[in-house]
């Protein structure tokens, strides 16, 4: 009776030890998480009593709870069951290679290898993988090629080495995008190309940073598709339907200005003395306003290159005004409001060059046709 009572107060005891020891997941059942925080703390503190009592536990029970993993998944009637147990093998081996680099815990636990299990476990189902992937990549549609492209994906994550996978990584990307050819706007006109050129550019700096929009939708060069000799879905085409550089109109309006309050306006003699006259101050104002409008329309649109059939038609419109304000004025300036004295200070002023004037109105042009794209291509 009293041999009972020391077991079970010893039973107790370690129950504690573990719980203050913080292996709460030994506890509920989670044996390798317990097991690899053993190892941890051992191999930071040799002395941790607390993971030294744990750790043996630990192992054992997780090396049983993995192994009889292993035997349902591979008698189980599931399509990749071969990848639950090279992960279940991969666990197995980690805890045996951490004990093995740890020297407290060689001490306490001989672990177990499993790398030919392993190796055996990886060929079957990198094998079972790669042949179901492949098979759906020779459907050769683009829904295939997604399905396919993320088969190979889960196969590279396991196996990254496997025959030609990172090829057929490729392969399936390729076939399961949408392959989008852009082609920019002309002009004829050797006055605006400069300035055109500069509108190709940025869309052009558009589709290198953007090569990909997402994952399956792939921009190209007309230049690019050709010598690729690219078939491909869809066409963006971008043209200027109209535009209009340096259409100036000037206003001017002249008005008389009086000041509000009197101010000294002169001196009279009045008794034989000089006498301060003081008056309304008057003045002629002149105020002038000159607005350059340049504004143009770019033409987008988005079909599919077998059907030809128009998925999208935009027109995206751009402005630009340049404005110069300026005054002049006879009379005296103390007439004149705040805002004219301001004005006065400005003169007339030449209106940039039609090139700068052209860059201009197409910057927010270029912005709508960023935003546009991106929210078309967003559902593929």
């Amino acid at each position: 009776m009293k041999a009972m009572k020391v077991t079970i107060l010893l039973f107790f005891v370690v129950i504690i030890s573990c719980s203050k020891s913080g292996k709460k997941a030994l506890e509920s059942g989670k044996y390798y998480e317990a097991a690899l925080q053993s190892i941890e703390k051992l191999r930071k503190d040799s002395n941790n009593d607390k993971a030294f009592e744990v750790l043996p536990n630990a192992y054992e029970l997780a090396q049983e709870d993995l192994l009889r993993d292993i035997s349902r998944a591979k008698s189980a009637n599931q399509q990749f069951k071969f990848e639950r147990v090279v992960d279940d093998y991969t666990k197995l081996n980690e805890l045996h290679d951490r004990i093995e680099k740890c020297t407290a815990c060689r001490k306490i636990v001989s672990p177990d290898s499993y790398f030919r299990e392993y190796e055996d476990a990886l060929e079957i189902a990198a094998s079972e993988r790669y042949e179901y992937a492949d098979a759906i990549l020779r459907k050769e549609t683009i829904d295939a090629g997604r399905n396919a492209y993320d088969n190979f994906i889960a196969l590279a994550r396991y196996a990254p080495n496997y025959k030609d996978v990172s090829a057929k990584v490729e392969d399936a990307l390729f076939m399961g995008s949408y392959h989008v050819v852009v082609e920019q706007p002309n002009i004829n006109s050797k006055m605006y190309q400069y300035s055109n050129d500069f509108f190709r550019g940025k869309v052009d700096e558009f589709l290198q940073t953007n090569r990909r929009l997402n994952k399956f939708v792939r921009f190209y060069q007309p230049a690019e598709a050709k010598q690729l000799k690219l078939n491909p879905d869809h066409v963006v085409r971008l043209e200027f339907i109209e535009f209009v550089v340096g259409e100036t109109n000037i206003k001017s309006e002249k008005i008389n200005v009086t000041s509000k309050d009197s101010v000294r306006i002169g001196t009279a003699k009045i008794g034989g003395k000089n006498v301060d006259v003081y008056g309304l101050a008057n003045a002629s104002v002149t105020r002038n306003h000159k607005s350059v409008r340049s504004r143009g329309l770019l033409s987008m649109e988005i079909y599919d290159y077998k059907s030809k059939k128009v998925l999208l038609r935009d027109q995206l419109p751009g402005e630009f005004i340049w404005d110069n304000k300026w005054a002049s004025f006879n009379g005296d300036e103390r007439a004149l409001s705040k805002l004219d004295l301001e004005a006065v200070k400005f003169k007339e002023e030449i209106p940039p060059p039609a090139q700068l004037l052209f860059v201009e109105f197409c910057k927010p042009i270029y912005s709508q046709f960023s935003t546009r794209i991106k929210r078309f291509y967003d559902k593929y």
